[in-house]
């Protein structure tokens, strides 16, 4: 695995101030993908986004990461409608000239 993508679990934890059964619980509920190498535990830069919503659900909803899950889906099941409303009416306007 190359390191230059990942970052380091332990330097997320003190930079969000969260403990890491709290990522391990996210990890868990397949919200965020943990690699191990070496004993060390990595998150993929290409998560931070999803990770920074999450966190922030976390510390400004006090929400569980089972919250945070069911929060998480439904979000992403709206961006995903709304893409597809886009599309649809992208289609449309191409009728309408």
């Amino acid at each position: 695995m190359n390191k230059d993508n990942w970052i380091q679990l332990q330097t997320i934890c003190s930079h969000y101030q969260v403990d890491v059964s709290f990522f391990t619980n996210l990890h868990d509920l397949g919200l965020i993908e943990i690699e191990t190498v070496e004993q060390s535990f990595y998150i993929s830069e290409n998560q931070i986004h999803d990770l920074e919503r999450i966190i922030r659900m976390h510390h400004e909803l006090e929400l569980t990461p089972e919250g945070i899950d069911v929060v998480f889906n439904l979000l992403q099941k709206i961006e995903r409608l709304q893409k597809e409303l886009v599309t649809a009416q992208n289609r449309l306007r191409l009728y309408e000239s």
